[in-house]
This record gives C-alpha cells, sequence and structure tokens, in this order.
C-alpha cells in the first residue's frame, strides 16, 4: 500500500470523538440485552412454551418440507457469542470514534432489536406476523452485511473480520434460510390440502431461488464466506431432515445438498486463495 493510500485509510479509521459515539455504544449494549432477554422469553425459558411447539407445533423441525432438522438451530449459540463478542468489543474506548463504528454500529444495532422481537412475536402472536417479522430482519441484514462490505477497509484485522464482516455474514446466512422456512410453515399450515400434491415441486422451485439468492450474495460480497457458510449449514440439516426424518422427501433432500454445494464452494475456493495470496485481502 502506498503512502498515500495508507494515509487514507486511517483518515477513514479514526476521527474526533462526538456524544453521539457513545449514545451507539450504550444503544448497540442494550440492543444485546433486549435479544436476549427475547430469546429467553421466545424460548420459553421464562416459563413459556419451547419454540417447537409455539404455533400448534407449526415451527418445528417436522413442520413442513423445508423445516430443516432441529440439530441447525445450535447455529444460533454461535450468532449470539459472537454478537456478544461485538457488543463487547464495540464498547472499548478505542473503538468510540472508529468510522467503521459510526457506519455499522446503529445497523447491527436493528438486526438484533429485530432478532429479539422475532422470538416475542412467535411466542405471543400470529404465524403470519412471525413472517412478517422475520422478512423485516432479513432485509435489514442484508442491507448491513452489504454495508459491512463496502465500508471494509484492507487491513481492517481480524476483529473487524470477526465481529462485523463474520457474524453479520452467518446472522444473514442463517435467516435467509429460516425465513424460507418460516414461510413454508406458514404455508403449510394454512393453506388448502390440495397444495399437498405439488409440494414437491413447489420445494425444489424455492431452493433454487435459495441457490440464486445465495450465489448472488456470495458474488456482491466479494465472496465472503461467512454467508455461504451458514446457509450451506441450514441446507445440509434440511436435507437431513428429508432424507432420515418425517415429513420424508427424498427429492428436495437431494437438491438441498445440491444447492448447499452451489453456495459454499465457490466461496470456499475464493477463501483458500486469501490464504495462499494475503495480500489480495
Amino acid at each position: 500500500m502506498s503512502a498515500s493510500r495508507s494515509a487514507a485509510a486511517q483518515a477513514y479509521v479514526t476521527s474526533a470523538p462526538v456524544p453521539s459515539d457513545l449514545v451507539r455504544q450504550i444503544v448497540v449494549i442494550s440492543t444485546f440485552v433486549f435479544m436476549i432477554i427475547g430469546a429467553m422469553v421466545g424460548t420459553g425459558r421464562f416459563g413459556g412454551t419451547a419454540v417447537q411447539d409455539l404455533q400448534n407445533g407449526a415451527l418445528d423441525a417436522d413442520a413442513s418440507y423445508l423445516a430443516p432438522a432441529s440439530s441447525a438451530f445450535s447455529i444460533w449459540s454461535v450468532i449470539y457469542v459472537g454478537l456478544a463478542g461485538y457488543t463487547v468489543w464495540q464498547a472499548l474506548p478505542g473503538q468510540r470514534a472508529r468510522r467503521r463504528q459510526r457506519d455499522m454500529g446503529w445497523f447491527i444495532a436493528g438486526t438484533m432489536v429485530l432478532n429479539g422481537v422475532w422470538l416475542v412475536v412467535a411466542q405471543f402472536a400470529t404465524l403470519p406476523l412471525t413472517v412478517l417479522a422475520i422478512v423485516a430482519l432479513l432485509v435489514l441484514l442484508g442491507f448491513t452485511f452489504r454495508r459491512s462490505v463496502v465500508t471494509r477497509v484492507p487491513r481492517d484485522g481480524v476483529a473487524d473480520a470477526l465481529f462485523i464482516d463474520g457474524v453479520t455474514g452467518l446472522h444473514l446466512g442463517w435467516v435467509t434460510l429460516a425465513t424460507v422456512a418460516n414461510t413454508a410453515a406458514w404455508l403449510t399450515a394454512t393453506g388448502p390440502a390440495e397444495w399437498e400434491s405439488a409440494a414437491t415441486a413447489l420445494g425444489i422451485a424455492v431452493l433454487v431461488v435459495v441457490a440464486v439468492i445465495g450465489v448472488a450474495v456470495d458474488r456482491f460480497s466479494g465472496w465472503r464466506i461467512s454467508p455461504a457458510l451458514a446457509l450451506a449449514w441450514g441446507l445440509s440439516w434440511l436435507a437431513v431432515g428429508r432424507l432420515t426424518g418425517e415429513p420424508r422427501n427424498d427429492a428436495i433432500g437431494i437438491t438441498a445438498i445440491v444447492v448447499a454445494a452451489v453456495v459454499l464452494l465457490p466461496a470456499l475456493a475464493v477463501a483458500g486463495l486469501r490464504v495462499l495470496r494475503p495480500e489480495a485481502d
């Protein structure tokens, strides 16, 4: 990097603190706490109904052809740990006036609010409202992840790559599939019985659309690996659910495996090249 580029990058990274910087840090902490409380309420840890039993079981792993097996949901633990790490890291005094924290903090806080809102809605509201809530979360995550890509400065460091790019990408990739599963659960629970005859064809068509979306996210994020990892994780467990569990559907299960490979392998290849050629960032 030339001296002029280095100076420009440094000017982008740091600036004088302003009062709104401290407000942003406090808001991020507050939204993380809200999200965790929402998760505890939404999963029944405070005496409510467990997620798999909510909405008359419509959100369980065997409720539709596009629901992943229950083990897939362990990815939430990784996402929550990552968001906890981000919350602590962004609260450090050295992060207060960083330009990238200003660019990203409010939006990441928004994703944590909607994350908690979905779980509360699932516990206390209706199935259509859960779809509305998760679509809103997906849209904000897509915008936030794109913003993380365009604000990334070469050699930003491991913490930026992990807590901003990585965690936001995982959140986006998983919620992409969760939106599909949530919508399928709603349509399965409310649609007429005649739809069953077209369920396999519709499920495959939806997975093809997921493949297109996954590759588009890969391409327009510069082949960042985290969204592809999360989406492939969910698709793999969807395949497990359809090939070994109920309701069984081999065609959808095999399609899910193919889509997981289509989404993940290009991002893995680029990640490998970046390890071999780190100067390319």
